[in-house]
């Protein structure tokens, strides 16, 4: 089969929105230069489109226009390598999907332990927070929790106030095992996002004191954080140094 008839029924057989590469295709046809000349042939011709360099989808067409695909889409090969989760999106990106926020970032921040430099791809920016923890797709719901008590004051369109009303009914919908484990991965978050959770976390009164007073006891008794949050909605805040 042709080089070019391969790849183009290759692509007709993707989703629409699949991200793809030129290697996709090295696998089969180990032909690079032809490769990469077909497939911008075919973004000439509208059957794909650019997302940016060496990046293509297939474009899906609503009433508003072309769709951009999703952001997984978008940053899945930083997200994963060899078939292990090295990162998560995060941040801006998950505000609105947690209820914190209206607003729909075009900024897609990624949690890895290895970070880099911003970078940008189609009309978005992909910036990265450092995480210390070792990733899994277990573990991920509860960073993309502490990431949002750790950049809580950064939240657009909204008040610390209602973001920690809403975190309130997030932790309280954790089992005790979850409420346990986001208490063990915050200790390698920063101490004043170990003081909030605490807050947040004895307000609701979870039942596992002793990993709360272990939480408690991680902190700097001299240092106090300065979180903008109500007492009406903290009650225990000043318990943990927050000001």
């Amino acid at each position: 089969m042709k080089t070019s008839h391969y790849i183009e029924d290759k692509i007709n057989r993707l989703p629409k929105n699949y991200v793809f590469t030129y290697t996709d295709f090295l696998t089969e046809v180990n032909k690079r230069e032809a490769i990469i000349k077909h497939l911008n042939r075919m973004v000439q011709s509208g059957k794909i489109n650019k997302l940016s360099k060496g990046k293509y989808y297939k474009p899906q067409e609503s009433v508003f226009g072309i769709l951009l695909p999703e952001q997984y889409q978008i940053v899945k090969d930083l997200l994963e390598e060899d078939g292990k989760r090295i990162g998560y999106i995060t941040g801006y990106s998950v505000y609105n999907n947690l209820g914190l926020t209206t607003q729909v970032s075009n900024t897609i921040q990624i949690g890895k332990q290895q970070t880099r430099p911003k970078l940008k791809r189609g009309r978005f920016i992909i910036s990265f927070i450092k995480q210390k923890n070792t990733i899994n797709k277990e573990n991920i719901p509860l960073l993309r929790l502490l990431d949002v008590i750790r950049l809580i004051k950064r939240i657009p369109d909204t008040t610390v106030n209602r973001s920690c009303k809403r975190l309130l009914v997030l932790l309280n919908g954790l089992s005790n095992d979850e409420q346990v484990q986001i208490i063990k991965l915050a200790f390698k978050y920063s101490p004043g996002t170990r003081a909030l959770l605490g807050a947040l976390l004895s307000t609701i009164e979870i039942k596992e004191e002793g990993w709360l007073n272990e939480l408690f006891e991680s902190l700097n008794p001299i240092t106090t954080y300065s979180i903008p949050v109500s007492k009406d909605v903290l009650p225990t805040s000043k318990y943990w140094y927050i000001t």
